[in-house]
């Protein structure tokens, strides 16, 4: 079996410590004495190796012991040995036949105040169970589960609920019985914490719930913790809800949950509504097209209408995948009126997240309607004050341009990208250059040189460098879209051109849009239209143009230099070119000169 680096490491540094008679518990007993807390950190991450010196049996009996003993440190540490001991750490111990005996130090870490520790502690516990027998289960995790959730404080009792759904299906049903009646203790607790840790996991335990026993013992600690008085424990019934709904039948969803739901979705505190919001779509799901229309499309509606910001936001983020559940009368007659009044929100946030989601009913409406009733939209998010309402408009159209064509798109829209590529937000600009090459391959060479192909070269003088990066790299898609000959006459010269500029920018932009874009033309265009130019850039007085032009080169050697004729062309035009850049008074120039002639010279 190949073993890991790290695994042959610490089987290396084991074999250190055994044939040198290093007393390995001694050694991080020490370790974990130190004042400094990096030394503790480094002496529990070595635990693994300490076990290997000591052999599985020494390691069950001396080891584990004095890790349970060691919890008295900063919480730093005790994060690190409770994941350490959830890494497969039963492996150093004699296998899974021992595994629960690494269960004494994580109960001790499961009761600490720090709820970091306190998670990872019942993370591991949960990875350990998983290996146990049901025999093994049985004897050990359940003393220990009764433990933590009968402790006399509250954080015992909170890391119990973890552990619930880890042994629940490896137990006898007389065992079970005992499991939902503890856990119904916990949904009420007196202690806010513990309730919240129960709605946390209960979605969770109800998958293993048999039916009869979801609806007899599952719905009724449903229904307590979404009663609860604190919202921060309602919040959490929101996921439990769709693991109950998932679990029963529509008929039974109809009748058990109708209730549940609205008062979630009118809860009466934001941050549930918000939770109810962001989880509609899979509620929607669970619950059964019938239960849909009749009821959580109003209700839907009811979010988006919200008088919270974050809710309306939330709902928003909800609306194609709702929408794709509707037919399309109930979506223009319920949710294109919501969408028109979210498109004015007050809040940028609300119409950033609109932005996101509009093009998505799209597919859903069809041409007529997207034309009729969501262009407009568009055009109005379009000029938004908000950058990235505009950023995710301007994201999103291909999938309007796949409902309504390319044409229309172009007569209604192109006015509002063109005026965007001057966008102030050098983001919108960059990702209006993005969606350049698709708008480009379905316009045709005519139009795009008539409107938009002085526009992609003024981009290369851009005063933010990622905006000039990208218009480099838009010109090479173009050329991969209009072909050779058509870079030849609109973008080669005007490239070239550049590289007279008095600005050291624009002939910096030059050389890298040579760098990009040459090894999507030919031989031919390089030789008779670029290399001349770019020899010339080679003597420029700015050192990060000169050493910038041997990487351009670098690129013409590796790209052209494999065939006889671009063999010639690499040692006639290049090699010299390089040979002199060697003897640069720049450590840079002669730095990357001297690596692009080692590679020109291995391809000539």
């Amino acid at each position: 079996m190949v073993e890991c680096k790290g695994h042959v490491t610490r089987r290396l540094l084991a074999t250190t410590l055994m044939e040198e008679d290093i007393a390995p518990i001694a050694i991080l007993m020490d370790e974990l004495r130190s004042e400094d807390v990096q030394l503790r950190l480094n002496a529990i991450h070595s635990v693994p190796t300490i076990a290997l010196a000591l052999g599985p049996d020494r390691a069950r009996e001396e080891l584990v012991p004095f890790l349970q003993d060691s919890v008295d440190d900063e919480d730093e540490v005790l994060l690190a040995l409770a994941e350490e001991l959830g890494r497969n750490f039963e492996e150093y111990i004699g296998g899974k036949e021992y595994a629960h005996v690494l269960l004494g130090p994580l109960e001790n870490l499961s009761a600490v105040e720090e709820t970091l520790v306190r998670d990872k502690a019942a993370e591991s516990i949960t990875k350990i169970a998983a290996v146990l027998s049901q025999a093994q289960i049985e004897e050990y995790c359940i003393p220990l589960l009764k433990r933590l959730s009968q402790g006399e404080w509250f954080t015992s009792r909170t890391s119990s609920a973890a552990l619930y759904p880890a042994v629940y299906a490896k137990v006898s049903p007389a065992i079970q019985d005992d499991l939902r009646k503890s856990y119904v203790a916990l949904g009420s607790d007196d202690t806010p914490m513990v309730r919240r840790a129960a709605a946390k996991w209960l979605g969770a335990l109800l998958a293993h719930f048999s039916p009869q026993h979801v609806l007899s013992d599952g719905l009724p600690i449903y229904r307590r913790l979404q009663s609860d008085d604190q919202d921060s424990v309602r919040l959490l019934t929101v996921e439990d809800l769709i693991a109950l709904a998932k679990r029963l039948s529509p008929a039974e969803v109809k009748e058990q949950l109708s209730k549940q739901i609205r008062q979630s979705i009118g809860d009466k505190s934001w941050r549930v509504r918000y939770m109810a919001a962001t989880h509609f779509n899979e509620l929607a799901d669970a619950v059964g097209g019938e239960l849909v229309r009749e009821e959580l499309t109003a209700q839907y509606v009811q979010l988006l209408k919200d008088n919270e910001a974050e809710v309306r936001t939330a709902a928003a983020g909800q609306i194609p995948g709702f929408s794709a559940l509707l037919d399309k009368d109930v979506i223009l007659a319920r949710i294109v009126p919501c969408v028109r009044d979210l498109s004015q929100d007050t809040s940028q946030h609300v119409r950033a997240a609109l932005a996101n989601q509009i093009s998505g009913l799209a597919p859903l409406l069809g041409k007529e309607s997207t034309i009729e009733h969501l262009l407009p939209l568009f055009l109005h998010l379009l000029k938004d004050d908000f950058p990235e309402v505009r950023l995710n408009i301007i994201s999103k159209l291909e999938t309007v341009n796949n409902v309504i064509g390319i044409e229309l798109l172009s007569e209604t829209l192109l006015p509002a990208i063109v005026e965007l590529a001057e966008d102030k937000s050098w983001r919108v600009r960059q990702a209006i250059i993005e969606y350049i090459p698709l708008l480009a391959n379905q316009l045709g060479k005519p139009f795009f040189d008539d409107q938009l192909g002085n526009l992609c070269m003024s981009w290369l003088g851009d005063t933010v460098f990622s905006i000039r990066e990208a218009a480099t790299v838009n010109l090479k898609k173009l050329t991969e879209v209009f072909g050779v000959e058509w870079a030849k006459v609109q973008i080669v010269p005007k490239i070239m051109g550049m590289g007279q500029h008095p600005n050291y920018l624009f002939r910096m932009t030059t050389v890298q849009a040579i760098t990009t874009i040459a090894p999507s033309l030919t031989l031919e265009i390089v030789n008779s239209d670029i290399i001349d130019p770019l020899l010339l850039l080679a003597s420029d007085p700015i050192p990060n143009i000169r050493f910038n032009v041997a990487k351009s080169l670098e690129v013409l050697a590796l790209t052209y230099g494999t065939t006889p004729a671009g063999n010639e062309f690499v040692r006639a035009r290049i090699v010299p070119c390089l040979e002199h850049q060697k003897s640069d008074q720049d450590a840079d120039v002669r730095y990357f000169a001297a690596r692009a002639l080692q590679k020109a010279v291995s391809v000539s």
